[in-house]
């Protein structure tokens, strides 16, 4: 197709929004504006481009609705696993495990990776704080070391990847218009590159030379500092707060506790086991990308329901609800944004512009229209063009989501594929990297990283500048490592 003024007006649009990243400011009014000056110009009609807006969200929430369902069931599981005081038992035993500063990291680190691949770093960071990070600094972990582990693992290694629930790959992919399998799979390998560069460095510069011995006078003063007493008793506090509502006897409640301690982290176990198994199994069990999701979902959901049982028995008809709607509004609260952002990335689309411009015929691709005009200008190098990916997906990351890029950074990788000879599966995972390592919270200060430094009782720009150097040197591993090996 010929470039007409729309698609001119695409590409002023687009270039708006990451300037208006690069400025740390929000994207969803240069998108909303954007989607109707486009399909306005497009259609030759302001009431066309008054219902283009209407149907580029729609068509967004249609598509990514499985990912707020996802999101609602794992939240609403945590909050019930919360109820019972089970999700503060499930990590009580490691805590036993942290003998000196130096496997404290690790552990650290681990847990964190492992929690916020389930449940995403936002609900883990609470309970990582307030019941591992006291434990470990007591052991002798710097207080800032013990921040940096909790970062890099959750906020970036486990985010990056999004494995389980696999909210990122699916933005990723339907962006770039390759199934989310091809996009999730390098996305884990390239996280787990990424994460195991950054948190080598990150030991070397901030754990390694620093621990303490376990007698050091400072560590009482940073353990009162994070009230570390008082967290080591929440579990305590949580089944006082349940039985005040009077569902159950403190006894049953403890016992109840205890079982799902056991139970949740095995099921989950087994839903990783089920899925690995299919995948490389040979089997055909519709278990990859959404069918994935779909099963993570739908196990929380039970054990949602068992749990809520356990303890409410007759009240938990309502108690389950609660939960439902506390989902729902962290869901929406955590992706609302991204739908009109995704709705104005898939008009750029020709899998989409078509129902979003009601136009069944002829239906534009802006965005690789644009990038096929200008093919004699790109250089055909794999090299620039993933490390290009890569850099915008940073740029897009400034907004602190992490998440709002994604439809971009897809987007752009399905156009440039063919140009550079990368596969766009490929380069989707790259720049799913650098904008979730960059807004997930790991190298900017307004971002989900302030509850990190909190936590820690640490100054966040001191915690962003501890974080940078492991974390960009570990971005530029894992994209040179894709580049040679895709």
């Amino acid at each position: 197709m010929a470039l007409t003024a729309a698609h001119w007006l695409y590409a002023a649009v687009t270039l708006v929004v990451i300037l208006t990243m690069l400025f740390k400011r929000g994207v969803v009014l240069p998108t909303l504006i954007g989607t109707l000056l486009v399909a306005w110009v497009f259609k030759g009609s302001f009431v066309a481009g008054l219902q283009s807006i209407f149907n580029a969200n729609l068509v967004a929430a249609k598509e990514l609705f499985s990912i707020f369902l996802i999101i609602t069931f794992m939240v609403a599981l945590l909050r019930s696993l919360k109820d019972l005081g089970a999700d503060q038992r499930m990590i009580k035993p490691i805590q036993r495990m942290m003998v000196n500063g130096h496997v404290s990291f690790f552990i650290l680190a681990g847990m964190t990776y492992t929690i916020s691949l389930f449940f995403w770093p936002t609900p883990a960071v609470p309970l990582i704080g307030a019941l591992l990070l006291p434990p470990a600094i007591r052991a002798g972990l710097p207080a800032m070391a013990g921040a940096v582990a909790i970062a890099i693992a959750g906020q970036g290694m486990a985010l990056s990847s999004d494995y389980v629930m696999q909210v990122a790959p699916m933005l990723s992919a339907k962006a770039a218009g390759v199934s989310t399998g091809q996009v999730a799979d390098k996305a884990m390998i390239l996280s787990l590159i990424t994460g195991g560069v950054a948190i080598g460095i990150a030991y070397l510069s901030n754990a390694y030379r620093k621990v303490r011995k376990a007698d050091d006078r400072l560590i009482d003063q940073e353990i009162g500092y994070l009230g570390g007493s008082q967290a080591e008793t929440e579990v305590a506090v949580t089944l006082e707060k349940v039985d005040s509502d009077r569902f159950q006897s403190r006894q049953q409640l403890q016992k109840w506790g205890k079982c799902f301690a056991v139970l949740v982290p095995l099921s989950l176990l087994a839903v990783i086991i089920i899925m690995v198994q299919s995948k490389y199994g040979g089997q055909e069990s519709g278990l990859e990308g959404p069918g994935g999701a779909a099963f993570i979902g739908g196990v929380a959901a039970v054990l949602l329901a068992m749990a809520t049982f356990s303890y409410a028995r007759l009240h938990a008809l309502d108690r389950i609800s609660e939960h439902i709607v506390e989902g729902f509004v962290f869901a929406f609260k955590a992706m609302g944004p991204v739908v009109p952002i995704a709705g104005f990335f898939f008009l750029g689309s020709g899998d989409f512009a078509g129902e979003i411009l009601s136009q069944d015929k002829n239906a534009p691709s802006f965005l690789f229209d644009l990038v096929q005009a200008g093919q004699a200008l790109i250089p055909v190098n794999s090299l620039l063009t993933g490390f290009g990916v890569l850099i915008i997906g940073m740029i897009t990351g400034l907004d602190g989501s992490g998440f709002s890029g994604l439809p971009l950074t897809g987007g752009l990788s399905g156009a440039l594929a063919n140009a550079s000879g990368v596969d766009p599966g490929t380069l989707a995972a790259i720049g799913q990297m650098g904008s979730i390592w960059t807004g997930g919270g790991t190298i900017i200060a307004w971002s989900s990283l302030v509850a990190v430094a909190g936590f820690a009782g640490v100054p966040v720009i001191e915690l962003v500048r501890r974080n940078f150097v492991p974390v960009v040197i570990g971005l530029f591993v894992s994209t040179l490592v894709a580049l040679l090996i895709w």
